[in-house]
């Protein structure tokens, strides 16, 4: 009995060492909960820098370069100054038209649409167009007898178009244009600003149809009679700069040689316009708001 007590203390003495050898076992760590909430980071909005310091020397009378995109004014020159706009408003005319419904509408030529001078197509009465190939006509070529025709057909009169030519332009932001005619000449009373006519260039611009027409350098102008007529777009910066997309050229002895330019390089798109030039400064004027803006 007292050796078989004696063994047993012996074995349980053994276990025990045995067991303080052993780390003791630690429960598992458990990662921390991840969050799952998405993580908002703020774009990276980089607003383009101005271009350089030395602003151009124009002998335009008024200036303005903006952003075609978000409107910034980058240079400019009496631009609120009002001063008669030449055929520049014919912008206007044409976004009125594309307003006022369909372009594919059918336009027959009225005998008073063909009474105006000078820059015309010579249309004739009895003649249909398309209010499509008029408005191209109108932005390539500039005819003042194709501008009669679409007020007439939009708005009944002359007096009547003038009238949606200032209402849209007051809904677009020009608050400084009053316009009598729908292509142009000098009329008393009628004005604009070198800043509103960008303001109209630019809505201008957004419509593509618009910026192709403004964009061609020439093509061929088909009379119903089948006789054909080679137009030249009368803007020469187009074939001046690579990068120039158009716009709209403006002369009378009022206003001076005027013209809207646009322009895409760089990766910045700009509208510059000049008024109350001259035959020879005009282009060298656009040319070196483009060059400026975006060279």
């Amino acid at each position: 009995m007292l050796l078989r007590d004696l063994l047993a203390s012996l074995i349980a003495l053994a276990l025990v060492s045995c067991s303080a050898g052993q780390a003791p076992v630690q429960p598992a760590e458990q990662s921390p909960p991840q969050d799952t909430t998405p993580v908002l980071v703020k774009p990276n909005v980089i607003k383009p820098a101005l271009p350089s310091v030395t602003t151009p020397q124009l002998r335009a009378e008024s200036a303005v370069v903006i952003d075609a995109v978000t409107g910034r004014i980058l240079f400019q020159k009496n631009a609120r100054t009002r001063r008669a706009v030449a055929s520049t408003q014919k912008l206007l005319t044409a976004l009125v038209v594309s307003k006022a419904g369909s372009l594919n509408d059918q336009v027959t030529i009225q005998n008073t649409d063909t009474k105006v001078e000078p820059s015309k197509l010579y249309i004739k009465a009895g003649e249909t167009y398309t209010r499509r190939a008029l408005v191209k006509g109108l932005l390539v070529k500039s005819g003042n007898d194709l501008a009669k025709a679409l007020a007439r057909d939009v708005a009944g009169s002359q007096a009547e178009f003038a009238k949606l030519m200032n209402l849209t332009a007051r809904s677009l932001g020009m608050n400084d244009s009053h316009f009598k005619n729908a292509h142009g000449l000098t009329e008393e009373g009628q004005f604009s600003t070198a800043l509103d006519i960008a303001v109209l260039a630019r809505h201008v611009y957004q419509n593509a149809f618009f910026r192709e027409c403004m964009a061609t350098k020439e093509y061929t102008w088909t009379y119903p009679d089948g006789r054909t007529k080679q137009l030249t777009n009368t803007n020469k910066v187009l074939t001046r700069l690579p990068y120039c997309t158009g716009m709209k050229t403006g002369t009378t002895r009022a206003s001076g040689r005027c013209l809207v330019s646009s322009g895409v390089f760089n990766g910045r798109n700009v509208i510059a316009v000049a008024l109350g030039s001259n035959a020879a400064e005009i282009w060298n004027d656009s040319e070196k708001m483009l060059r400026w803006a975006l060279e």
